[in-house]
């Protein structure tokens, strides 16, 4: 055959695998030119597992067939009593069970927004509470209340104690129980680069310098806050990024004073700006965001690759690390784009501005460099950033431990670049293999910061001889 043959699961994008023959033909006719059918019924669906080679490690992106439900040991420290379930995120999810000091992710379930996902969730935690025998105590969330995985948890509850876990500091405790760090062992500096999870703030993180332990963390470092117009929408679509982002930075008189000549500035033109800009000086339907995956969203469009729709989460920053030309990865350091490392507001939380970037990008693209130079040199300057953040924040008695978690380090490009670059700082790097960096490892997360939670507060009961401990009741925290 002068063609490659694709065999993979059988689902419509976003939905479960077809399991019987009669489904598989109603539902992929369109998509497959074939289909492998057998007489024998497949009991439980499981997705392929999907892992990548970095780094002198295997290190997966889905954690499914062949992989789950193994167990992991979970750090020095943790109780092995207590039963506990963590509900995982809304996208890619995947819940965890712990018993005995072992937690049991489940396989990727995906993302629940689709009906028939979240109802598979439902079958697959009815199937392992069977197997496993599992009662749990406690259930652990997502402090996003209207993540359907935080309101499947609170509806099973069933006045077991609810936990509720913030979104980056689960993503750091998943690589560091991963990495077998101790319940006792000194805070990390964990970094997370994904695209949204709800902050303390009222606005949505997403780009994260977190100084943290299994009991807590602090925030200690961010990129910069820029609206996303339109909410959701703005996740699809990433000219609207684009547009937030440049308005952020320099406005339209000077966008459109040095750069009108672009086909940029044309594409943007004719889009509804005055409703944007009213949206998000009204802060409607534009929540701010800290979102590194946001940031590769504006760059993707602002030099074509993206622009009116992601087919799948992470498409145009998957195109812009495609588009890299190798040859540009070695030019001069002072080729990669500036970004800045102010305080907000002059004297708040040091954070990662990108001003100096859309200037030194348009320009390159007034100049016709090539977009695979522009890539790399984007990537280069990111990279550099985060690295001198993390100089920044870890000097002077700060921690010599980096954790690196969140879906932005799936790219492998920027991946490399940041871990190679902390370890030539003599930090030690903490990073994820065995569980995904992305949503697919938050479970696990978010079980040893409620299992560290609860232990703490039965060490605090029992010292005050079972008196009434403040803040805890036994009910939702």
């Amino acid at each position: 055959m002068a063609r490659p043959v694709v065999m993979t699961s059988g689902n419509l994008s976003g939905r479960p695998q077809c399991t019987d023959n009669e489904e598989a033909r109603r539902e992929l006719a369109g998509i497959a030119g074939f289909a492998l059918m057998h007489d024998r019924p497949i009991a439980n669906r499981i997705d392929d597992s999907v892992a990548r080679f970095d780094l002198g490690r295997v290190r997966l992106l889905r954690r499914a067939r062949g992989y789950a439900p193994r167990a992991l040991e979970l750090p020095h420290g943790f109780s092995r009593e207590t039963q506990l379930l963590a509900m995982g995120a809304e996208l890619k999810n995947c819940f965890c069970l712990v018993r005995g000091g072992q937690a049991v992710l489940s396989q990727h379930m995906g993302d629940l927004e689709d009906a028939a996902t979240a109802d598979d969730v439902r079958r697959n935690l009815a199937l392992y509470t069977q197997l496993y025998d599992h009662q749990p105590e406690v259930i652990a969330v997502d402090a996003h209340p209207d993540y359907l995985s935080t309101k499947h948890g609170h509806e099973i509850a069933h006045g077991a104690p609810v936990i509720a876990v913030q979104h980056h500091h689960a993503h750091v405790a998943a690589c560091m129980a991963e990495n077998g760090r101790a319940l006792d062992a000194p805070p990390v500096l964990g970094i997370v680069l994904d695209g949204l999870g709800m902050g303390d703030d009222g606005t949505v993180w997403g780009g994260e310098f977190l100084v943290c332990d299994y009991r807590g963390y602090r925030r200690a470092g961010l990129f910069k806050p820029v609206a996303l117009p339109g909410g959701t929408a703005a996740v699809r679509e990433p000219w609207r990024n684009a547009y937030a982002h440049l308005m952020a930075q320099m406005g339209w008189a000077e966008f459109a004073m040095n750069f009108a000549d672009l086909p940029l500035f044309e594409r943007l033109s004719v889009m509804p700006r005055a409703a944007l800009d009213a949206m998000m000086a009204k802060g409607v339907n534009s929540p701010r965001s800290s979102s590194c995956g946001r940031l590769f969203d504006a760059a993707a469009a602002i030099v074509g690759l993206a622009w009116d729709r992601q087919d799948y989460e992470g498409q145009a920053a998957m195109l812009l690390e495609a588009a890299i030309d190798p040859a540009a990865m070695s030019e001069p350091d002072d080729l990669a784009y500036p970004f800045a490392i102010p305080l907000l507001g002059g004297k708040g939380l040091p954070y990662i501005e990108p001003l100096a970037v859309w200037r030194a990008m348009l320009g390159d693209l007034l100049l016709e460099t090539p977009v695979g130079v522009i890539a790399a040199r984007f990537h280069r300057g990111l990279a550099r950033a985060v690295l001198a953040m993390t100089h920044r924040l870890s000097g002077e008695g700060g921690p010599d431990t980096v954790a690196l978690s969140g879906g932005c380090f799936q790219n492998a490009t920027l991946f490399a670049l940041i871990h190679d670059g902390l370890e030539a700082m003599g930090l030690k790097v903490l990073s994820h293999s065995a569980v995904p960096a992305n949503d697919g490892g938050l479970a696990l997360g978010q079980a040893t910061v409620a299992l560290a939670a609860l232990q703490s507060q039965q060490q605090q009961r029992e010292s005050l001889g079972d008196c009434h401990v403040p803040g805890y009741s036994g009910a939702d925290r």
